[in-house]
């Protein structure tokens, strides 16, 4: 059995004392609470059939979901004191060199903790009820529910009785200890206490709020378990800042399929002259065209006991995904020293390029140089990543043109362009 000692990230102010009892005095999201609750409901249009970027004359400002809704609840639970720390005053900088990676002090995100063992030779494990999840939420760090609705555009219900559905009910709560503005969780049907995997239906529901987000800059991140996932409790993280991040702006090189995606649309490409090898996923004639294909790579990935990442991007329209091996090259003493000592736990923010940092000297100190040697640790080497993608291939029915393969360097994608975002800027981010 491989295992880690790291401090674990606090998502939720129950998470330190969820070996307490608990009951319907608490207003959690348990059973004991959440049928009888009153929670606001945004029920999103449900035709997982639709196209990506479909759009009706019916439909709520562009802005709603992300800056009144999700941004504006947010705001006011910081107005209300439960987040850990300020994240809107943590020092933030644009680190010089081509990357331009994104380094963020965040000295208050592992006080007061005691490093935790974790076991990351498993991807995929049993939900534990004795351990902390999400059901001993306290409802007050819920924003809203968001679930398909019957028809037509996205609606808000303000107070909504969950009644009957408290099963089927997806959730959308803060992060306590944000590592940007907005920093929510999504919580797919949190009373089903599923355990960390990724399946077809909730990947679906992730790519669903990133569409209804609108906005280049709000992305969704996955962690599996062993690659710093803190909490084996299924979930997204999500949160919004300004700028591309560098993996969006990274060389692509398409992958010619012969058989397998021909009728849906889906194209797919690796990264090129990326510290960490990936697959890039975009495309697709309809939402579900492209979730299917990336949550099926997802699961492939799982049953072969393989710890990744997922970046949703560009409104749901383009993923990537990122096989690792930090955490393996950690329990097994291949990670120096000077590495650990930073405490940086390569998860899916710090692999698309948002470096968090927990100790001022590093944070005065970041260069391109340490960016790329840390995410360098992260990846695959060539040899298995080849492997790792052929069993994605595989296992997804998907065939790779002999004929038209492309020597590096080959179909380079141009560099990221952004459409004019919505939301407000991160007011903290600075270039060094």
């Amino acid at each position: 059995m491989l295992t880690i000692k790291r401090v674990p990230t606090v998502l939720s102010n129950y998470q330190e004392d969820s070996g307490e009892p608990r009951g319907c005095d608490r207003n959690c999201l348990g059973e004991c609470c959440l049928s009888v609750s009153k929670l606001p409901l945004y029920a999103f249009e449900s035709d997982a059939r639709s196209k990506i970027s479909s759009s009706g004359d019916d439909e709520p400002p562009s802005d709603f979901f992300l800056n009144t809704l999700l941004l504006g609840q947010w705001e006011d639970r910081m107005s209300r004191g439960l987040f850990r720390y300020d994240v809107m005053a943590c020092e933030t900088k644009v680190i010089p060199g081509e990357y331009g990676f994104v380094a963020q002090l965040t000295e208050g995100r592992h006080l007061k903790k005691r490093p935790t063992e974790f076991r990351v030779d498993r991807v995929l494990q049993p939900f534990d009820p004795a351990k902390f999840n999400f059901t001993k939420v306290g409802q007050e760090e819920v924003l809203f529910r968001f679930e398909p609705g019957e028809s037509g555009s996205g609606r808000l219900l303000e107070d909504d009785t969950v009644g009957g559905d408290a099963n089927a009910s997806n959730v959308v709560a803060i992060n306590v200890s944000p590592i940007e503005y907005g920093h929510v969780l999504l919580i797919p049907r949190v009373l089903d206490c599923l355990p960390q995997r990724i399946d077809p239906d909730s990947f679906l529901l992730a790519l669903r709020m990133a569409a209804e987000a609108g906005s280049p800059y709000f992305r969704l991140g996955y962690n599996s378990l062993g690659a710093f996932a803190t909490i084996n409790h299924l979930h997204f993280q999500a949160y919004f800042l300004s700028m591309p991040f560098p993996v969006e702006k990274a060389s692509t090189q398409r992958i010619p399929i012969v058989e397998g995606l021909s009728h849906n649309g889906v194209k797919v490409s690796r990264l090129l002259n990326y510290p960490v090898r990936g697959l890039v996923y975009e495309g697709g004639n309809t939402l579900k065209d492209l979730s299917d294909a990336v949550a099926n790579s997802c699961i492939c990935l799982q049953e072969n006991n393989i710890p990744f990442n997922v970046l949703i991007s560009d409104s749901g329209r383009r993923i990537f995904l990122f096989p690792q091996c930090y955490a393996e090259k950690q329990a097994l003493g291949e990670v120096s020293q000077d590495l650990l000592d930073t405490q940086v736990n390569p998860a899916v923010w710090e692999i698309s390029g948002h470096i968090v940092l927990k100790r001022k000297k590093d944070y005065d100190e970041a260069s391109e140089h340490y960016a790329w040697r840390l995410l360098a640790e992260v990846s695959l080497s060539e040899a298995r990543f080849e492997e790792v993608k052929v069993y994605i291939f595989e296992a997804t029915g998907l065939v790779e043109s002999e004929k038209e393969k492309m020597e590096p360097g080959d179909n380079k994608g141009a560099p990221y362009q952004s459409p004019s975002p919505v939301g407000t800027a991160s007011p903290h981010l600075k270039v060094a």
